[in-house]
């Protein structure tokens, strides 16, 4: 039987789950969300439903597809995201004029006038999430989180 090296190498060492990247990118997460939960005042708004109408008002009007691709929320998850933004009123949803198959969603101006006034409120997220981390580090955490997001495909 063949074995990987890689996989093998340190085994005496013990696996250790709390000191796993991915334990401490969970772990920041959920600091994060807490921090969303914390700092938005409009406590209807969860951090998925913010995602989606930043991506509208970035993008301006949107397939359903082209806001899972912005959003990275899955097609399940988004239908949802998508019908709670619509009943507060904050979003449209409508057929594409050419391609009825398509839906078409966009934000009303309650909507805008929400991102806009929330933006203040996700900076000083951000700002909290990141913690004790000075500037150049905190390029840096960006900087190697991308990096990892464009390693991924090939493994």
């Amino acid at each position: 039987i063949l074995h990987d090296k890689t996989a093998t190498e340190g085994a005496d060492e013990g696996y250790v789950f709390s000191e796993q990247v991915g334990h401490l990118l969970r772990r920041v997460y959920q600091r994060h969300t807490a921090l969303f939960q914390q700092y938005i005042p409009d406590s209807q708004l969860t951090a998925a439903q913010f995602v989606v109408l930043c991506s509208l008002h970035d993008q301006g009007s949107s397939s359903l597809a082209e806001v899972v691709k912005a959003t990275v929320i899955d097609q399940a998850t988004i239908r949802g995201v998508v019908d709670r933004l619509k009943q507060r009123g904050l979003i449209s949803v409508d057929h594409d004029r050419v391609d009825r198959r398509k839906v078409v969603i966009e934000l009303t101006d309650e909507g805008r006038d929400l991102v806009r006034t929330m933006q203040p409120f996700a900076r000083r997220i951000t700002q909290s999430t990141y913690g004790r981390l000075n500037p150049a580090e905190r390029l840096a955490l960006d900087f190697l989180l991308r990096k990892m997001l464009e390693g991924g495909e090939d493994e």
